[in-house]
C-alpha cells in the first residue's frame, strides 16, 4: 500500500503533518475528513525499497511511545471506539515512523478479521511477550481498556527506573570519557615531545620514566593494535554471549560484582514482581505468567529460578516454596508472595513488592554514584601524579647536575 505524505490544519488552526498508507489520494483525504482536518497538501512518499527495508530494520520504537500508544489507546477503547477506528487515530497521530507503519499494518489485519493478538504478535520486536499475552487475556475477559491502562502504568515504571539509571551513571560516564581522552593526549602528544627533549640531552632516565616513554612511543607506533584488540574482545565477548554457558555465566557474574552485583538483584526483583503482579492481575493463568516472566527476566540465573519455580507449580507445589529453595530471591519476597498466595491477593502484594525494590534501586543508584564519583577522581589522580612524577623527575635531575 501506497504511502502519502501530508499537511493539514486541524479545529485550533494548528498544522499537522504526516504520513499515511491509503489506495490514493482521495481515500487519504476521506481519512482526514473524518478527522476534520483541512487539508493543505497531500504528496506521495516513494522511498526506494533497499532504502526502506534498511531503515525499517535498524529504526527501533522508543519505550516512551509505546506507552503514549497504550495510553491513549485505552481511552479511546474505555470511550466505545472500536479497535480499528482507534488504531486508525492512533495511526494519524503518531509521531514514531517505525511504529506508524506497524500500527498500519495492525490495522489492516484487524479489519481483514484478526484479532488485536495475532495482528500485534506479528511484530514480535515492537510488542513483548508480556504485551501479547496481557492483549489475549483483555480479549478473552473483554476488559480491553482496563489492560491497556495496566500496560500503560507498568511501560511507566519500566521507563522510570531505567532513567533513573540512565541519570544516574551519567557523570560517571562523562568523567571517565574525560580521562580517557586526557590520557590518550598525554600518550600520543605530550609524551613524545619530552622523549624527544630527553633523548637529545643523552639523560639517564629512572625507570618509570623509562617505562612510560616505552609504552607511549609503542602506542604510538602501533596504536592500531590496541584497537584491533579491543574489537577482538567485544566480538569474542558477544559470541561467548550467544551461548547458554556464557549468558548464564555473565548473568551470574554480574550478580556477584560488588556493589553492582546488588544492583543487578534488585532491578531484576523489580522487574519480577511488576511483571508478575501484572500479568496475574490481567487474568494470565500462573504457569504462563511464569513463562513470561521468565522470558523477559533479563537475566539468565533469575530465569532459571523462575522456570524451576514453574515446574514446582506444575506440580502442585506453591509459588514461594521452590523460590525460597533457590536462596536467590530475598527471603522478604518469598515471604510475600506466601502471604499473598494464603490471602488470594497475590498481585497487591507483588506490586508493593515492585514498588519498594524501586525505591531501593533508586538508594543504591545514590549510593554508588556518591561512591563511585571520588574513586574515579583518586583513580585519575593517581594516574596523572604518575605521569607528572616520571616526566618532573628527570628534569629535577638535569637542574641538579646544572648546578
Amino acid at each position: 500500500m501506497p504511502s502519502f505524505r501530508y499537511s493539514a490544519m486541524d479545529a485550533s488552526g494548528r498544522t499537522v503533518s504526516g504520513v499515511l498508507e491509503a489506495d490514493n489520494f482521495e481515500s487519504v483525504r476521506t481519512k482526514l475528513g473524518e478527522l476534520r482536518y483541512h487539508v493543505l497538501s497531500i504528496r506521495e512518499s516513494k522511498p526506494t525499497p533497499w532504502a526502506k527495508g534498511l531503515l525499517s530494520g535498524l529504526q527501533r520504537v522508543k519505550l516512551r511511545e509505546l506507552v503514549l500508544f497504550s495510553r491513549q489507546f485505552a481511552t479511546m477503547i474505555d470511550a466505545g471506539l472500536s479497535v480499528v477506528k482507534c488504531l486508525d487515530i492512533l495511526q494519524l497521530q503518531c509521531k514514531d515512523p517505525k511504529l506508524k507503519e506497524v500500527i498500519a499494518v495492525t490495522k489492516h489485519d484487524v479489519a481483514a478479521g484478526a484479532s488485536l493478538t495475532e495482528a500485534i504478535s506479528k511484530h514480535p520486536r515492537v510488542f513483548s511477550p508480556l504485551y501479547v499475552n496481557m492483549i489475549r487475556s483483555a480479549e478473552a475477559g473483554g476488559i480491553l481498556d482496563r489492560v491497556l491502562d495496566r500496560l500503560s502504568t507498568f511501560l511507566e515504571k519500566e521507563q522510570e527506573v531505567r532513567n533513573k539509571i540512565k541519570s544516574a551513571m551519567m557523570y560517571p560516564s562523562m568523567v571517565l570519557l574525560f580521562a580517557m581522552l586526557m590520557l590518550m593526549a598525554l600518550l600520543f602528544f605530550v609524551l613524545p615531545k619530552f622523549k624527544d627533549i630527553f633523548e637529545s640531552m643523552e639523560m639517564k632516565l629512572p625507570p618509570t620514566t623509562k617505562f612510560l616513554l616505552g609504552f607511549s612511543g609503542f602506542a604510538t607506533r602501533f596504536w592500531y593494535i590496541f584497537l584491533l584488540v579491543g574489537v577482538a574482545l567485544v566480538i569474542a565477548y558477544r559470541l561467548f554471549a550467544r551461548t547458554e554457558t556464557g549468558r548464564y555465566q555473565i548473568d551470574r557474574f554480574k550478580l556477584k560484582v560488588p556493589l553492582l552485583g546488588d544492583l543487578a538483584l534488585k532491578t531484576g526483583v523489580s522487574r519480577f514482581a511488576r511483571t508478575f503482579g501484572t500479568l496475574i492481575a490481567s487474568g494470565v493463568p500462573v504457569l504462563r505468567a511464569l513463562e513470561i516472566v521468565a522470558d523477559t527476566a533479563g537475566n539468565r540465573v533469575l530465569s532459571d529460578a523462575v522456570n524451576r519455580a514453574r515446574a514446582s507449580v506444575k506440580e502442585g507445589e506453591k509459588i514461594s516454596a521452590p523460590l525460597l529453595t533457590n536462596r536467590i530471591f530475598p527471603v522478604m519476597v518469598t515471604q510475600m508472595i506466601s502471604v499473598g498466595e494464603e490471602t488470594g491477593r497475590l498481585d497487591q502484594m507483588l506490586t508493593k513488592v515492585a514498588d519498594f525494590y524501586d525505591g531501593e534501586v533508586e538508594a543504591t543508584l545514590k549510593g554508588l554514584t556518591s561512591l563511585i564519583e571520588p574513586l574515579m577522581i583518586v583513580g585519575l589522580g593517581a594516574i596523572v601524579g604518575f605521569i607528572a612524577v616520571s616526566v618532573i623527575s628527570p628534569i629535577y635531575q638535569l637542574v641538579g647536575s646544572i648546578q
